[in-house]
């Protein structure tokens, strides 16, 4: 379709006498979507929630091991000259 028959289509669909929707579905669509939302805070606040978990699970695991210590030798240089 060009640019025309679509315009025209549109304009004949906008013309048209609009189809009743049923009495039920706009307060279930509110219903749905409040509980979309509602889903959808929980999670991003049980994420963040899991992700300050991680944080502080890290740093007290490197406060404590301290990675960025070099390790004590286990063994002694040899001695010579003596």
């Amino acid at each position: 379709m060009n640019r025309p028959e679509r315009e025209a289509a549109v304009r004949r669909l906008m013309e048209t006498v609009p189809v009743s929707v049923p009495p039920e579905l706009p307060g279930e669509a509110v219903r749905r979507g409040a509980r979309l939302l509602r889903l959808r805070l929980h999670t991003r606040r049980l994420l963040w929630l899991v992700l300050c978990a991680a944080a502080v699970a890290f740093l007290t695991w490197a406060a404590l091991t301290r990675p960025w210590a070099e390790p004590p030798s286990r063994t002694t240089p040899p001695l010579s000259g003596w």
